[in-house]
C-alpha cells in the first residue's frame, strides 16, 4: 500500500473499467460514468488516498482513507471519537481471489491501530456488500434511509493485524 500519486491515474482509470465490465456482466449499478473522477483522486493534494499495488500487475486497487467521515449516519458522540473513514474501495475483478478489497480495509484497520486511532467506520448502499464488509471484521451499526439510498453504517475497532501473507515475510504492515 502506498499513497496514490498523478502517475498512478491511467491504472487506476484502466482497473476501474475493469470493475464496471465486471459489475454490469453481473446485472449490479456500475461507476462507468465516474471514470475519470475516480482517476482523477490519485491526484489530490490531501494524501488521503491510497493504492494497492502489485510488483507484476501495478496498481489493484484503489481505497480513500479519511479522518473525518460524512456528517450523516453517525451520532454526536460517535463523530466526536477519533476515526479513519474507509471508502471509494475499488479492485481488480480478475483478482478476486486474493481478497483485495479486505486487504485494503486491514490494512486500514492495522494503520489506525499503529496510529493510536480507535475506529474504522465506512458504509456502504447495498445489504451485500456489507455482509462482504462483516467478512473483515466490521459490524453493521445501524441503517439509515437516505432520500434515494438506503445506508448500511458500519464499524470495527482498530487492531494491530498480521498482514505478512500479503504483503510479504517479516511484514507486519504499514506504507509499503
Amino acid at each position: 500500500m502506498r499513497l496514490a500519486t498523478s502517475d498512478d491515474g491511467p491504472e487506476v482509470a484502466e482497473m476501474v473499467r475493469a470493475r464496471c465490465d465486471w459489475l454490469e456482466q453481473n446485472g449490479l449499478e456500475s461507476w462507468r460514468d465516474a471514470i475519470d473522477d475516480l482517476a482523477a483522486q490519485c491526484d489530490n493534494p490531501a494524501g488521503d488516498v491510497w493504492v494497492l499495488a502489485d510488483d507484476e500487475r501495478g496498481v489493484v486497487g484503489q481505497v480513500v482513507v479519511q479522518d473525518q467521515g460524512p456528517p450523516w449516519g453517525w451520532t454526536d458522540a460517535e463523530r466526536a471519537e477519533a476515526a479513519l473513514y474507509l471508502s471509494g474501495s475499488i479492485t481488480d475483478p480478475s483478482l478476486r481471489e486474493r481478497k483485495l478489497g479486505t486487504v485494503m480495509s486491514w490494512w486500514v484497520v492495522d494503520r489506525a491501530a499503529q496510529l493510536g486511532v480507535p475506529w474504522v467506520r465506512r458504509h456502504c448502499h447495498f445489504a451485500g456488500v456489507a455482509r462482504y464488509n462483516e467478512t473483515q471484521g466490521f459490524a453493521v451499526v445501524r441503517e439509515e434511509q437516505r432520500t434515494h439510498a438506503r445506508l448500511y453504517i458500519m464499524a470495527r475497532r482498530a487492531e494491530r493485524l498480521d498482514l505478512s501473507s500479503w504483503f510479504g515475510s517479516g511484514v507486519r504492515s504499514g506504507t509499503l
